[in-house]
């Protein structure tokens, strides 16, 4: 069983910062496309970030471009999460995603079909 390990979450103010981390070795190393989804209540889960094999590119949803910056360190086989100027409407829970390998990352990284293994999620909560 493969287990994503997920950390940073918490509540802060509208336009604050936090950072989140995704680690599962081997998992999250630079092999893989790893994406960020979100889910609000009562929302569809969406695509936030993700990163490609070999971090060349980087793909965001319109809503957080500019805000939000995916990275690994491959010392760490770790993936962050950098959320800038965040907003009300940012609240959710935050779930890690490896994606599948049948799958072009620039392509299926915001498709939650395309996920073989998801984190537990970590709540981000901004208040205005």
């Amino acid at each position: 069983q493969v287990q994503l390990v997920e950390s940073g979450g918490g509540s802060v103010q509208a336009g604050g910062s936090l950072r989140l981390s995704c680690t599962a070795s081997r998992y999250t190393d630079a092999r893989n496309c790893v994406s960020w989804f979100r889910q609000a209540p009562g929302k569809q889960r969406e695509g936030v970030a993700a990163i490609s094999p070999g971090d060349t590119n980087q793909y965001y949803a319109d809503s957080v471009k500019g805000r939000f910056t995916i990275s690994r360190d491959n010392t760490k086989d770790t993936v962050y999460l950098q959320m800038t100027g965040l907003r009300p409407e940012d609240t959710a829970m935050y779930y890690c995603a490896v994606v599948s390998t049948s799958y072009v990352c620039g392509l299926g990284w915001s498709r939650s079909h395309t996920v073989m293994h998801w984190g537990q999620g970590t709540q981000v909560t901004v208040s205005s």
